[in-house]
C-alpha cells in the first residue's frame, strides 16, 4: 500500500508540474517573443567636428528601425544639401562648402515602435582661392554657335586629378551626338564631337564640380550648367595659293571671294581653325604677336574692320582696302586673310563664332594649341586625349 501511495503521489506531482509548465502559453519556443529593439542612428561626421573635408559625402544610417527624415542644411539656412534615404541609409547627393556650419537633423522609429531624432553639428574645413579652381565654359549661356564649335573649359587654378573631374562633367546633346574630352593641359579640357556638329543641335554642359578633389589639396569651387545651340553649317575655305576664300553655308557655295594671304615670310598656316572672335573694329598692333616696333615688318593699325580671329598667333579674317590691288592674285600680308571692305563686312554677317575655317595650300603647319585646333586631331588621336579609359560617349 506504501508504494502504491507514493506512485500516486509521484504522478500527482507530475500533472502539477505540467499543469504549471503549461499556465501561460509559452512552452512553445515559437510562441516567445523577443524583445524590440529602439532605433539607433549613426552619421559619418561626429558632432562637433569643425575641420570637415569639403569633399565629405555625408551619410546616415539607421540601425534597428527605419529613417523617415533626414535634412542637412547650413546653420544660417542658406544652402541645402539634397539627399535620399534608400532602405536604411541616407546620402547626400552634393559635397560640401567650405567654412561652412552644417546642421545634420535625422528622425525615424525603432523597431520597438519609439520615435527616435538625432542632431550633429559641424563645420567643414576654410579654403584659400588657391586651394580652390574655378571652372570658365564656352560657350556662353543661351549662344548659337557654329558647327566646329567645341566646349571648353579653363581652370584657373591646375586640375592634378583630371579623372576625377572628368568623370563628372557631361555633355548631353539633341540629336545624341558621339564625342569626348580631351586634356590640353591641367589648365583646360575640350568636348568636341567625333564629327562637326548637326546644324540645330541643343546641347547642355553640366559640371558637377563643386568641392571635388582635383589633386594636391585643391577642389573645384563651383559648378556650371551652360546650354547653347548649334545653328546653320558656315564653313570657309582659304585657297592661300589661288587666292581665294570660298563661303560653303549648310553644304552650298555662297560665295567666292577675292583675298590675299601670307606672305613669303609670313605664311598662313594650313590647316582647320575655328572663328574665336568677332570684332567690327580692332587695332592690330604687331607687337602682341612678337615683332619689334624696330622690324622692318612691323605695323599697328588702328580700326581694322570685321576682323574675326582664328589664331591664338594674330591671323584673322579682316577688311585691307590697304592691298585691294593683290586680292585674288598675290599674298601679300602678315598671315591674315584680307579682302575688301565690302566683302568682310558680308563674310562678318554670314560668321558666327565656332564656324569653322579651312585653309589649304600653304606650306606652314598650324601649331596645336594656336587657337581651337581641335579637327586638326583625328578621332582616334583625341580620345588618346581623355583622362579616362573609355574616352568617348553619347552626347
Amino acid at each position: 500500500m506504501r508504494s502504491v501511495g507514493r506512485l500516486v503521489m509521484a504522478l500527482s506531482v507530475a500533472v502539477l508540474v505540467l499543469s504549471g509548465c503549461t499556465d501561460g502559453g509559452v512552452s512553445n519556443p515559437v510562441d516567445v517573443i523577443a524583445a524590440k529593439d529602439p532605433l539607433s542612428i549613426s552619421t559619418s561626421v561626429e558632432s562637433g567636428d569643425s575641420d570637415v573635408p569639403v569633399d565629405t559625402l555625408v551619410t546616415v544610417d539607421g540601425f534597428d528601425g527605419d529613417l523617415s527624415e533626414v535634412s542637412l542644411v547650413s546653420q544660417d539656412g542658406k544652402a541645402t544639401v539634397p539627399g535620399e534615404i534608400h532602405g536604411v541609409r541616407w546620402t547626400a547627393q552634393q559635397l560640401l562648402e567650405p567654412a561652412t556650419s552644417y546642421v545634420l537633423t535625422a528622425a525615424g522609429t525603432g523597431d520597438d515602435g519609439k520615435k527616435v531624432s538625432s542632431v550633429t553639428r559641424f563645420t567643414t574645413k576654410a579654403l584659400t582661392l588657391d586651394e580652390q579652381t574655378y571652372p570658365a565654359v564656352a560657350p556662353l549661356q543661351d549662344e548659337t554657335v557654329g558647327v566646329g564649335m567645341p566646349v571648353i573649359v579653363s581652370f584657373d587654378v591646375p586640375v592634378r586629378d583630371r579623372a576625377a573631374f572628368e568623370k563628372r562633367m557631361k555633355v548631353t546633346a539633341e540629336p545624341a551626338t558621339v564625342g569626348g574630352w580631351y586634356w590640353l593641359s591641367n589648365h583646360t579640357a575640350h568636348w568636341r564631337p567625333r564629327q562637326y556638329w548637326k546644324p540645330g543641335t541643343k546641347v547642355s554642359v553640366d559640371l558637377a564640380l563643386n568641392s571635388v578633389h582635383a589633386g594636391e589639396g585643391v577642389y573645384g569651387q563651383q559648378d556650371q550648367h551652360v546650354d547653347f545651340t548649334v545653328g546653320r553649317s558656315v564653313v570657309h575655305v582659304v585657297d592661300t595659293k589661288r587666292h581665294r576664300l570660298t563661303v560653303k553655308i549648310n553644304g552650298k557655295n555662297r560665295r567666292v571671294i577675292p583675298v590675299s594671304t601670307g606672305d613669303a615670310k609670313h605664311r598662313s598656316r594650313n590647316g582647320v581653325k575655328v572663328v574665336m572672335e568677332k570684332h567690327r573694329s580692332i587695332d592690330m598692333d604687331a607687337a602682341t604677336t612678337g615683332v619689334d616696333s624696330d622690324d622692318p615688318g612691323y605695323y599697328n593699325l588702328k580700326g581694322v574692320k570685321w576682323a574675326m580671329r582664328v589664331t591664338n598667333s594674330g591671323e584673322f579674317l579682316h577688311a585691307a582696302p590697304w592691298s585691294a590691288a593683290s586680292q585674288g592674285n598675290a599674298n601679300v600680308s602678315h598671315g591674315c586673310v584680307g579682302m575688301s571692305t565690302k566683302d568682310a563686312a558680308w563674310v562678318f554677317a554670314q560668321t558666327k563664332r565656332g564656324d569653322v575655317v579651312n585653309y589649304i595650300g600653304s606650306p606652314r603647319r598650324l601649331e596645336p594649341g594656336n587657337g581651337w585646333t581641335d579637327w586638326n586631331r583625328s578621332w582616334d588621336e583625341w580620345l588618346e586625349g581623355s583622362a579616362l579609359a573609355a574616352g568617348a560617349d553619347a552626347a
